[in-house]
């Protein structure tokens, strides 16, 4: 009974250890030329502000520095409530560009990431379930 005890006191600890080291949120897609990584800084994404970095390569591997990034995110109309739609710009802070996104309720959510660069404009889409 007392080994039991030990091990079921092992096991909570060592799920609530995980917890608080849980990895960010990442996702990496192509648009057009570009490998682009988002990196949302909790996981899963919660109501509330949620911090996003957007790190864009181009085809030989090098950090574009000189794109301007938008984000557009939102919530599909539900019965009673409307359809919600945000949008943000990232802002350059190294080679990453960084945005406060604010998902105002928990559910399903997409994000369009907005990458334009000499006058072109490419996209990356991706769904994420705030909790």
């Amino acid at each position: 009974m007392k080994h039991l005890k030990v091990i079921l006191i092992s096991m909570v600890l060592l799920l609530a250890t995980g917890q608080v080291y849980a990895k960010d949120y990442e996702m990496t897609k192509k648009a057009g030329e570009f490998t682009v990584l988002v990196t949302i800084d909790k996981n899963p994404p919660v109501t509330g502000n949620n911090n996003m970095a957007v790190g864009i390569k181009d085809g030989a591997g090098k950090d574009v520095t000189d794109a301007t990034v938008a984000i557009d995110y939102g919530m599909p109309a539900m019965p009673g409530m409307p359809a919600m739609n945000y949008k943000t710009n990232a802002m350059l802070h190294g080679n990453m560009y960084h945005a406060v996104v604010n998902f105002s309720m928990s559910g399903p959510w997409s994000v369009a990431v907005k990458i334009t660069r000499g006058g072109k404009t490419q996209s990356v889409k991706l769904n994420v379930d705030v909790k």
